[in-house]
């Protein structure tokens, strides 16, 4: 079955579907008080996934998979089946942050286990109160489901991988953080301020206009074509700070009908806390 729905939704587009029960509206803000923000105010029906409890497994060691591991196949079968989510569900998803934390890092996974009706809302939580879309500070009351998560479809790169790829001419390893992360002129993060030796940097925030909505599809084609020119998508890694932020730009390649290249779950915080080349500044 081919995968026809945009990855996209605009607030305008999901207003009329509101009230539909196959829509599964979900918020997926992070960071500080993220949760506390959900209960005050939240799209009407939305339910709520947490990055660091849901959508990671957290090690003692970052050193080990980096800051956000994807959790264990049986875990995310008990998440999804917690929040409602069945085989037919057209998941919406949405967090304050243009798409760019962790809505798109659950959009991924769902696409990596094979989830067809999967979307992310452009210009998120902001852009939909301004359509109009109610807001709620009630608890949401659902049903859970039973949803089995079989493997992870979509392809992931380890660290080993990403040491061969990043001297080999056949090879793209993209790092989409900031420009002064990349440089190592600051790291709010990690441990140690750089990037990896031979990755290049396109930060995330360039597959947004100024005003915080994704830049067409046609746009983002050109941007990403250009960039990966010829080389094969299983050739092309995409990397982070943690797994998290990548998954933009995964989204993003996805809209612009590039087929979805690899994702470097562990990304820099892995990295840097391993006995690698890295190039900070001097």
């Amino acid at each position: 079955m081919s995968h026809k729905l945009s990855p996209i939704i605009n607030s305008e587009d999901l207003l009329p579907l509101k009230d539909s029960s196959e829509i599964v509206l979900i918020d997926a803000r992070a960071g500080v008080n993220a949760e506390e923000n959900y209960k005050n105010e939240h799209l009407k029906g939305a339910r709520y996934v947490d990055l660091n409890r849901d959508l990671a497994t957290l090690e003692e060691n970052p050193a080990n998979g980096g800051r956000h591991p994807l959790p264990s196949l049986e875990k995310f079968s008990q998440v999804l089946s917690t929040l409602g989510i069945s085989l037919t569900s057209h998941v919406v998803i949405y967090d304050d942050k243009n798409g760019s934390n962790a809505s798109s890092r659950f959009w991924w996974m769902l696409r990596a286990i094979g989830h067809e009706k999967i979307q992310v809302l452009n210009g998120g939580l902001q852009a939909a109160i301004k359509t109009g879309f109610p807001t709620s500070s009630e608890i949401e009351h659902f049903d859970a489901t039973e949803y089995k998560v079989s493997a992870w479809k979509l392809a992931v790169a380890d660290i080993e991988e990403v040491e061969k790829a990043r001297n080999n001419s056949e090879n793209i390893v993209i790092d989409v953080r900031d420009k002064n992360r990349f440089d190592g002129l600051t790291e709010p993060l990690d441990l140690i301020a750089g990037h990896i030796p031979g990755a290049i940097n396109v930060p995330f925030s360039e597959n947004l206009s100024e005003d915080g909505f994704y830049k067409s599809a046609e746009e983002l084609n050109k941007k990403y074509t250009a960039l990966i020119g010829d080389t094969k998508p299983e050739n092309v890694i995409v990397h982070c700070g943690s797994g998290v932020t990548a998954c933009h730009t995964l989204l993003a390649m996805d809209y612009a009908g590039i087929e979805i290249p690899k994702l470097y779950v562990g990304s820099w915080s892995e990295w840097s806390r391993n006995d690698r080349e890295m190039a900070t500044k001097k």
